[in-house]
């Protein structure tokens, strides 16, 4: 016995390990489905990655540049906080490439966007793609997919149009490039412009956009107007689209590559493997997305979250997540950090704009450790003591509301705490909003009597205000 009181051998807790999510009910072990095969004529995985090595030359070129030049402890310029190239930097660039410095900064913004090159906070770093450039066809197909889904960032959007015009035609591209894909061949621009009207019509309808207030006279507002007004905004996505390498335009007709053919076709694959699963949560909201995941396998639940993530712009996914871990429930909140770790870089800024809200702190701190390079094992380390106590009762929490009582017992073993009277001080004073119900729940499932009505004491001073 390693306490001259026998009865605190009974108190002990194990060392601490790395804080684990919320425990989730494990599902039988369904067959796997054999994976789908890509259309007939798409070309394999490594010719795809070779046509996708092409495309990002330039940028890898810069990022390789910028490896080499900008590593600590060398003479130069360092990219500035927002992740883009100093002037003199830039200049630096262009002089040793060659090149002139708008291509070097447009390259350099190509780098960012298909992750060869990733800015934390106010420095930039070589991306994990980029080291596994030469050698690893998934990560840059990966690479390529991401440059792909950031389309509607590379090149600015038309001045004239509101922003909600905007972002109706970014949510509407989707449906136009799966009929793209569909199409395996050239399509009118004109036929691709008719169902971009409708598309937005619809999501304008979903959301019933009703005026309030008296109602004007009615007025005719020809066909033509309103397909001139979405004109412009076709013509700009789809010069995005062709400058990333998804398609190529002329002579009225705009027709999937090969690349961006595959990528259509994988995310379409996504979203229909989600709609046929258990849990079909392709067409919910973040909430009850996150919601029918609990329940599945942690691999499952990723599938799902890609899926999801697949069917909607990445911005206003990131934003849902956010809301739903903003809630009361703390599986949710959990959930929606696993969901945002499929996310990736692109979720970065948001998870790092929400690091001073307490309830996000802790999972947003480990989030951003986690995608620094930091072991997951070991990033429960960034944590200060208070953070981590908070996070293991918001932890409990997600417990004692969808586990069983031996989770909840067992949960114990994942504090920092080295006794159950040093767990009980330090839960009271994080001032957590759940402490009591946890302290209650705990009490209640703990088969040691005299543990349990320590935890119950506890609880009862953390109600009443007393120490």
């Amino acid at each position: 016995m390693t306490s001259r009181i026998p009865r605190d051998s009974r108190l002990r807790l194990v060392r601490p390990r790395p804080l684990a999510a919320a425990p989730r009910a494990v599902n039988q072990r369904r067959p796997r489905p054999a994976a789908p095969r890509p259309p007939e004529g798409t070309p394999a995985q490594a010719e795809l990655a070779r046509m996708a090595r092409s495309g990002l030359a330039a940028a890898a070129r810069v990022a390789h540049w910028a490896d080499a030049a900008l590593r600590p402890g060398r003479d130069g310029s360092n990219p500035d906080g927002k992740g883009t190239l100093s002037d003199a930097t830039a200049e630096r660039a262009a002089n040793d490439l060659g090149l002139t410095v708008a291509q070097v900064r447009a390259d350099w913004d190509t780098a960012r966007l298909a992750g060869l090159v990733e800015v934390h906070g106010d420095t930039a770093r070589p991306g994990w793609r980029l080291r596994a450039w030469d050698r690893d066809d998934s990560a840059v197909l990966r690479g390529w997919v991401a440059l792909f889904d950031a389309w509607s960032l590379v090149h600015p959007e038309p001045e004239q149009h509101e922003h909600g015009a905007v972002a109706d035609v970014v949510s509407a591209l989707p449906q136009v490039l799966s009929f793209l894909q569909l199409s395996a061949g050239p399509v009118p621009v004109e036929q691709l412009l008719d169902l971009l009207e409708q598309r937005v019509t619809e999501l304008r309808t979903e959301r019933c956009e009703i005026p309030y207030g008296p109602r004007p006279e009615p007025v005719a507002v020809p066909a033509a107007t309103e397909d001139a007004s979405l004109a412009p905004l076709l013509d700009w996505a789809l010069r995005a689209l062709a400058s990333v390498g998804a398609l190529t335009c002329g002579d009225g007709q705009a027709t999937l590559t090969p690349l961006g053919s595959w990528a259509v076709w994988v995310k379409l694959e996504q979203i229909c493997v989600a709609a046929q699963s258990p849990a079909g949560n392709i067409e919910q909201a973040a909430e009850d997305m996150l919601r029918g995941c609990a329940q599945l396998r942690p691999n499952a639940a990723r599938a799902e979250y890609r899926a999801w993530l697949a069917a909607r712009p990445v911005g206003s996914a990131v934003t849902e997540l956010l809301g739903a871990a903003r809630g009361e429930d703390a599986l949710l909140r959990g959930l929606a950090f696993e969901a945002l770790r499929v996310v990736g870089a692109p979720a970065e800024p948001d998870v790092r704009a929400v690091v001073d809200e307490p309830t996000l702190r802790p999972y947003a701190l480990l989030w951003l450790a986690e995608h620094d390079g930091v072991d997951p094992e070991d990033a429960h380390e960034v944590l200060t003591r208070e953070e981590a106590t908070w996070l293991w009762v918001d932890t409990a929490a997600a417990v004692a509301d969808h586990g069983e009582a031996p989770m909840l017992v067992r949960h114990l073993e994942s504090a920092l705490q080295p006794t159950v009277p040093a767990l009980l001080d330090e839960v009271r004073a994080v001032g957590h909003p759940r402490t009591v119900q946890v302290l209650v729940a705990l009490a209640a499932a703990h088969p040691d009597p005299a543990l349990a009505k320590a935890v119950r004491r506890a609880a009862f001073q953390v109600h009443t205000g007393g120490s």
